[in-house]
């Protein structure tokens, strides 16, 4: 039985990963951090399995790292564990560089030291930030890199110091470069969750508006439970290689706020430019029941914020798969743009019905308190 381990399986891509890995068999093990919060939840339903384990490990500690994977002792490893928002990469600088930069380094020099520089495959979570400020599109494992963000000059590094140990010590070793991927598990604080969670929100009438960032920028969006298919295929090839894993289709910020309001009954139509564009109700489908009745045609539900701009914003990421469909097989396209957007509404539609459902559980218990009916 082939062993596994998996930095970073708690989040989404972890988490569907450890799923993909122990119905091909796999002995998976994961790394979480020690933490006063416990944050599990994408992988709660794992826990129970004979065959998934899970280990304390930072990628900013190299003992805790060795210490795991002497033990261990894997036949592949998936870094994916990384401060993975652009945004907060501005804020905490340091911190990203220590864990997506230098943690990078941490994992090679581990899987090294412990003697299993011949046996062992490592998968690097890359990203599509790298092209950053874009230099043609669309991008592929030969366009240049101009990195934009504190993120995807930490994620430069990484990309770069396993692209030298590959060389350095023939370490099976490689990256692949992933274009953005959601998933129903995506992080909140995501602008595709974002804006998934504030249609389910107000639907329901649990909110009034959405505010975004700029609304043109483009990105190459694609199902996480896909990607994680490629993650494995890149270590079953006969070479380490890097690869580039996107859909080959773009679409905006715009198009994924259409899309996503439309699934829940709402089709938005948009007005103005730039920080003065709106997202207007436009009409209903009478198909879906929209428990909001205050919603009216011509309501504004999305507006710009200059809160949500960055200070040097990437805009136009397109990615080219061609390399990865072709040496590995792996099709870029199984679930299409909008199919990604539906599963993700149609989940925090489930989710937000059942906050609605707790809240009015507990409003009708507290009068029941009040008026001495339940004691």
């Amino acid at each position: 039985m082939k062993k596994a381990l998996i930095t970073g399986v708690t989040g989404q891509d972890g988490s569907f990963l450890s799923e993909f890995l122990l119905g091909k068999g796999y002995e998976v093990h994961g790394t979480i951090r020690r933490s006063s919060v416990d944050f599990r939840e994408r992988i709660a339903h794992l826990e129970g399995d004979p065959n998934f384990h899970l280990h304390y490990a930072d990628l900013g500690d190299s003992l805790s790292l060795m210490q795991v994977i002497g033990k261990v002792r894997p036949d592949e490893i998936y870094n994916l564990a990384a401060q993975s928002h652009v945004q907060v990469s501005f804020d905490s600088p340091e911190f990203t560089a220590n864990v997506d930069a230098t943690g990078v380094l941490r994992v090679l020099e581990a899987v090294r030291l412990c003697g299993l520089t011949d046996t062992c495959h490592i998968y690097q979570a890359s990203t599509s930030e790298l092209y950053g400020k874009v230099e043609e599109v669309p991008q592929n494992e030969n366009t240049p890199f101009h990195p934009y963000s504190p993120y995807a000059v930490a994620k430069l590094y990484g990309h770069w110091i396993v692209k030298e140990y590959r060389e350095a010590y023939n370490m099976f070793c490689c990256s692949g470069i992933l274009f953005n991927h959601e998933s129903e598990r995506r992080g909140e604080t995501f602008v595709t969750r974002k804006i998934t969670l504030a249609a389910a929100r107000i639907a329901q009438g649990k909110q009034d508006k959405l505010y975004l960032g700029n609304l043109s920028s483009l990105r190459d969006w694609g199902y996480a439970k896909d990607y994680v298919e490629c993650m494995w295929l890149m270590l079953q090839n006969d070479h380490p290689e890097d690869f580039v894993i996107a859909t080959g289709v773009q679409h905006s910020v715009r198009d994924f706020c259409y899309y996503a309001f439309k699934h829940v009954g709402i089709e938005l139509e948009f007005i103005g430019e730039g920080a003065e564009e709106k997202g207007v109700i436009k009409g209903f489908n009478p198909e879906f029941s929209i428990v909001n009745s205050q919603l009216s045609i011509g309501d504004v539900l999305i507006e710009v914020s200059p809160d949500f701009f960055r200070p040097t914003d990437v805009v136009n990421l397109w990615g080219d798969p061609s390399k990865a469909r072709k040496q590995l097989g792996w099709n870029p396209q199984k679930t299409t743009f909008e199919e990604l957007v539906k599963i993700m509404v149609e989940s925090d539609m489930a989710k937000v019905a059942v906050e609605r459902a707790s809240e009015h559980i507990s409003t009708n218990l507290v009068e029941y308190l009040e008026k001495g009916i339940v004691k």
